[in-house]
């Protein structure tokens, strides 16, 4: 099995709204009918949006809508029928093979098929910073950074998304695609996000180191993160 982010661009002159409703409404069973299994989707919605200070651009125009999913065989020559969906269902979209590493599951809202799940999810798209070859940042990022990720932040789900392969010519230059799901108050409350309710000095003190890991292995101005809410299917 091989596990697939696609990112999806909508027409310049579709509403994002009517675009995201039919993707929930006819790509989760078109998808399945194709071979694949364990979609998910992140969508920029309501909820999420209100955490619209937290993203992060590399410039370029940001896609509309992130769908996963794990196939038996990423193959051109197995993957056609995917292909042939995706094309139908939006202008463009690119595509990777990823390794998943599940850092933390998420046992405290558990997903219900067809449903969003609670709270909201931080998609961050990295790209290889020029001052470091493959080997230093993947260390820096995942042998270093997992741990502060973890001890500094209220995230209830941590999943590392390392960048296999891309399946599609231009395809953005991510080396890795993290997801990580936050309480809904940690849109507009950043001692929530920093998991420091009430206490400054906490805060403060995750706040640095959280930053000061970043700086090794993210080149600022070079990523994408975007605020969206979850949905499994």
């Amino acid at each position: 099995m091989e596990k697939v982010i696609c990112l999806l661009w909508a027409g310049e002159s579709t509403d994002r709204a009517v675009f995201h409703a039919t993707l929930l409404e006819g790509l989760p069973g078109a998808l399945q009918a194709a071979g694949a299994s364990g979609i998910r989707f992140n969508l920029e919605d309501a909820v999420s949006a209100a955490g619209a200070h937290l993203r992060q651009s590399r410039g370029e125009r940001q896609h509309d809508a992130a769908v996963q999913f794990w196939l038996p065989s990423a193959n051109r020559l197995r993957r056609g029928a995917v292909d042939a969906i995706l094309e139908q269902m939006c202008e463009r979209w690119h595509g990777w093979v990823v390794a998943e590493s599940t850092i933390i599951a998420n046992s405290l809202h558990p997903v219900k098929a067809g449903e969003r799940t609670a709270g909201w999810a931080q998609m961050a798209f990295l790209t290889l910073p020029e001052r470091l070859t493959h080997a230093e940042w993947l260390s820096l990022w995942q042998d270093r950074h997992t741990l502060v990720a973890i001890e500094t932040q209220a995230n209830f789900e941590y999943v590392q998304n390392l960048v296999v392969r891309p399946l599609t010519e231009g395809a953005p230059p991510y080396v890795a695609i993290v997801e990580e799901c936050f309480p809904e108050a940690a849109l507009t409350d950043p001692f929530v996000f920093f998991d420091a309710v009430g206490d400054p000095a906490r805060f403060k003190g995750n706040l640095d180191r959280m930053m000061e890991s970043c700086d090794r292995f993210i080149e600022r101005g070079t990523i994408d993160v975007i605020p969206t809410g979850q949905y499994t299917f």
